[in-house]
């Protein structure tokens, strides 16, 4: 899968979100209902994230999925 500049940093944004957080990637997918693989596969760039996703994910990271978008649209 290709991949591009701002999936790289959506995927770091979100990574470091939940290490900032202190979650594993396990506690993360419990909380969203999904395999530990899902976090594991989106993180490494192996899954793409839909904004469906995104957003569910940046609200349990206390994100702003809003303020997210805007920072890596510069």
């Amino acid at each position: 899968m290709r991949r591009s500049a701002i999936s790289d940093q959506v995927r770091a944004t979100l990574a470091d979100a939940r290490r900032a957080k202190g979650y594993t990637q396990t506690a993360l997918a419990k909380l969203l209902g999904r395999p530990q693989a899902f976090v594991s596969n989106y993180e490494r760039g192996q899954r793409r994230i839909d904004v469906g996703e995104f957003i569910e994910i940046a609200g349990l990271l206390g994100l702003d999925p809003v303020a997210v978008v805007k920072q890596l649209a510069r």
